[in-house]
């Protein structure tokens, strides 16, 4: 028998990996040792990229390997439904036909993005046999199938009675375009040139106190003016009022450590409404809270006349042309800053104050915390406990609401005077609403969606069928390695955690395998704007997987980025095809 000189990589791949798959060889096989890897769910609207490629490229290796050392082995793969980018997905191909989602009404809008999720949405999973992983996808899960549908409902029920999760009104990352909260994930933080402007205060007819501030369109919603309390050049001013420009309104000036005496001016505008570091500042002086916009980020009613209606920036130019007129400003520093983006609707989000459900991470975040301390959770390379350490110890509250129609609906319902009652359908709702009110009342179900995270943060167990208790969930809890990058410990990894920690009470796995990033041939992060990303699926269809699995598996270095470059790839090529 000959051999081809070239190996026919995109005969073969493709016949082996469907020999493999419709024999079942990737499916658990009955052993005394298991092992179990959780995939991490790509997004629905999702194209296989580098990052995918580098991770599911580690995850099977790991399962090959302990699939041949007769272990009984599950990869359990699945999607996620990612909220906003595909409600956006869904909204534009309707616009192309001039259909509005309003139009549609909720229910046909939710209908249309079933149709498109089962035309288009299995993709990825199609993209990630291509590259070989030998995943079992008869288990393959969706954040939105049944099963996980119950899981979601129950655990938001069950942190609801035990006070884990609350309606609250707190400031939130607004998204003015996609009109809905969004996480810190979904904001991005672009550095360009901005203005420092310093304004006079007055105090009285002589003397005043200069503030700098590089948002003045949110001084029309100012509660306060914050001094460090032992920043000698304004001891005397702590307790006076001074009188907030362009209003009648008149505000104390404070004492709070938030005041840096080396920026600026050393006294900041405090503005709860519209501010992180003001909101905490307002809640330890007992401040008021303004809030200034509307959810268009347009000034509402709480501002003066003139002003009321005009957008945010248009507001800004208004407001610096009067303070000139006023000889209230003293002047104006160009900086370079960090300017919050919208990572979907590319505008400038906005820290806004609503009402929104709220998870007690604090509470949440205790035993992931003694989990890595005491070695039962280990991260790998071990520098990352210390990111994970500190965004553990200090985690706010996590907004797990979203102003969006595909997603979870968030199960509570209100009663006609507001009432609210969390249950998991209607009908037990209205068995809990007839407690209180004497005949049968309409109820109507919140509105909002849970935050994508929310269920992604179950997936460790959800996706094995709790709250059943099958044998998967008994054998494959907790899972033995998680694969993942380090952009998400945050915003997964640790909600992962989190809930694992509380519904299954244990750790849901026991090694957090932190890989790096890749990045091009100069060590620069690919990305869109520079034209430098590698489409792996391109790289497939030349040199083939088994080349590119390769090549990133040689390049890869504990705590180094990988430098990709295509000739790295085509050089690796002569070393399979003589395999």
């Amino acid at each position: 028998m000959q051999f081809d000189k070239e190996y026919n990589f995109l005969e073969f791949e493709k016949e082996i990996y469907s020999k493999w798959e419709s024999s079942g060889s990737f499916k658990p096989t009955k052993s005394e040792e298991k092992y179990c890897i959780m995939m991490p769910p790509p997004n629905i609207t999702g194209s296989l990229h580098m990052g995918h490629a580098l991770t599911f490229t580690i995850q099977d290796i790991l399962i090959r390997y302990h699939r041949m050392l007769g272990k009984e082995v599950l990869w359990q793969p699945g999607t996620d439904h990612a909220g906003i980018a595909t409600q956006m997905v869904v909204e534009k191909q309707l616009k192309k036909n001039n259909i509005n989602k309003k139009d549609l009404g909720r229910k046909k809008f939710i209908d249309k993005i079933w149709e498109w999720k089962n035309e288009s949405g299995g993709k990825i999973s199609n993209q990630l046999r291509r590259l070989g992983a030998s995943a079992d996808w008869n288990r393959e899960r969706f954040t939105m199938d049944e099963g996980l549908s119950k899981a979601v409902k129950k655990a938001f029920v069950e942190l609801f009675n035990n006070k884990l999760i609350y309606k609250d009104k707190r400031l939130v990352n607004w998204d003015p375009k996609l009109l809905t909260a969004i996480s810190d994930l979904e904001v991005e933080q672009k550095e360009q040139e901005g203005f420092l402007w310093h304004i006079k205060y007055p105090i009285n007819k002589n003397d005043y106190i200069i503030v700098a501030t590089t948002r003045p369109e949110t001084m029309l919603g100012d509660t306060a003016v914050a001094v460090h309390p032992e920043d000698k050049r304004y001891k005397n001013y702590i307790g006076l009022d001074c009188f907030l420009p362009l209003t009648n309104r008149k505000i104390k000036i404070i004492a709070d450590k938030h005041a840096d005496p080396e920026k600026g001016s050393g006294a900041v505008k405090i503005t709860p409404a519209h501010d992180f570091n003001d909101f905490n500042v307002a809640k330890r002086n007992n401040l008021q809270f303004i809030n200034i916009f509307d959810q268009y980020a347009n000034l509402n009613d709480q501002v003066p006349n003139k002003f009321k209606g005009l957008d945010r920036f248009e507001a800004r130019e208004i407001i610096i042309k009067e303070l000139k007129n006023l000889n209230l400003l003293v002047k104006e520093e160009k900086q370079i800053m960090s300017i919050p983006y919208g990572d979907r609707s590319g505008v400038i989000i906005e820290p806004w104050l609503t009402d929104q459900w709220f998870c007690d991470a604090k509470y949440l975040a205790k035993d992931p915390i003694i989990n890595v301390k005491k070695n039962i959770s280990n991260f790998i390379p071990k520098q990352w406990e210390k990111t994970f350490f500190n965004w553990m110890e200090n985690i706010e509250p996590w907004c797990i609401s979203r102003q969006l129609w595909w997603g979870h609906q968030i199960p509570a319902w209100y009663g006609p005077d507001g009432k609210i009652f969390v249950a998991n359908s209607l009908e037990e709702a209205k068995i809990k609403s007839s407690n209180f009110y004497k005949t049968n009342v309409n109820l109507k179900q919140d509105e909002d969606v849970l935050d994508t995270w929310f269920s992604s943060a179950l997936w460790t167990f959800s996706t094995l069928d709790w709250p059943e208790h099958t044998y998967e969930l008994k054998r494959f809890y907790p899972g033995s390695v998680l694969v993942t990058g380090f952009d998400i410990i945050f915003f997964w990894v640790a909600r992962m955690m989190m809930m694992g920690s509380y519904f299954m009470k244990s750790s849901p796995f026991n090694d957090i395998y932190i890989h790096p990033l890749i990045r091009d041939e100069k060590g620069q992060k690919m990305s869109k704007s520079k034209g430098n990303i590698i489409d792996p699926l391109d790289l497939v269809d030349k040199y083939g997987a088994d080349t590119l699995r390769f090549t990133l598996t040689a390049l890869l270095n504990p705590g180094r980025d990988v430098k990709l470059s295509e000739s790295r790839v085509k050089g690796y090529k002569s070393f399979t095809n003589k395999i």
